[in-house]
């Protein structure tokens, strides 16, 4: 990684390392930004381990998508809205009902659902390739967060002795799916890249998107007792 690229992604790293003495650990969007910050170090080590072929296109795809987040963040702190796919994670971040690993789905489904498509139309614009071109870093970070999202689900799951009071929290939060993220966020990067010549259908299909990503986001923050 040259000192260029280490540099944007050492400032990505800062600042989610900031936040983590900003909030409470159990704020919501904590609990989410302790997970990304382990899949941005995770990413960054196997890029530096040589697992991504092409180095300038993993990091500016790393980096232009962790922005969207830093972006959310942002707008949030200064009063504005947040996209819509944001907007349940900071709006229960602190409801004492929402277990720590709904938020971390909640904040992964924000981030998977909607910033993942706009993220890979931003690296083609600025790497001036295509969709196809970044599939290969696409699977491959998006085989780190599947191995990654198992390890969260071990680590926030409630212990045994909540199974049964948990029983419907399983349900809800079994229903979703990274991998069907995925494929949807893949597909939607493709139809956004395929209308960058119709601004308009494409500002809508985004709104849509963003409004759909962020329904889903308050199902899976469902308080329970």
């Amino acid at each position: 990684m040259t000192q260029t690229e280490q540099a944007r992604v050492d400032t990505v790293v800062e600042r989610m390392h900031s936040f983590r003495s900003r909030w409470p650990a159990a704020d919501g969007v904590a609990v989410f930004n302790r997970v990304y910050l382990a899949v941005t170090e995770e990413i960054d080590r196997r890029i530096d381990g040589g697992e991504f072929p092409d180095r300038r296109a993993a990091v500016t795809l790393d980096v232009l998508f962790a922005r969207r987040y830093l972006t959310a963040v942002d707008a949030v702190a200064a009063g504005r809205r947040p996209p819509a796919c944001w907007r349940p994670l900071f709006q229960y971040r602190r409801h004492p009902g929402v277990r720590p690993l709904q938020f971390a789905l909640a904040g992964i489904n924000a981030h998977i659902g909607h910033d993942l498509a706009l993220a890979v139309v931003d690296a083609c614009r600025a790497l001036g390739c295509e969709p196809a071109d970044l599939e290969g870093e696409f699977d491959r970070v998006g085989d780190i967060l599947t191995l990654l999202e198992e390890r969260i689900r071990e680590d926030l799951m409630p212990g045994p002795d909540l199974l049964e009071i948990a029983d419907p929290l399983t349900h809800l939060l079994g229903s979703w799916s990274l991998d069907r993220a995925r494929e949807g966020a893949w597909s939607a990067a493709r139809l956004l890249w395929g209308m960058r010549e119709l601004p308009d259908l494409a500002e809508e299909f985004t709104e849509r998107l963003d409004s759909g990503v962020g329904l889903v986001g308050r199902f899976l923050l469902t308080p329970w007792p």
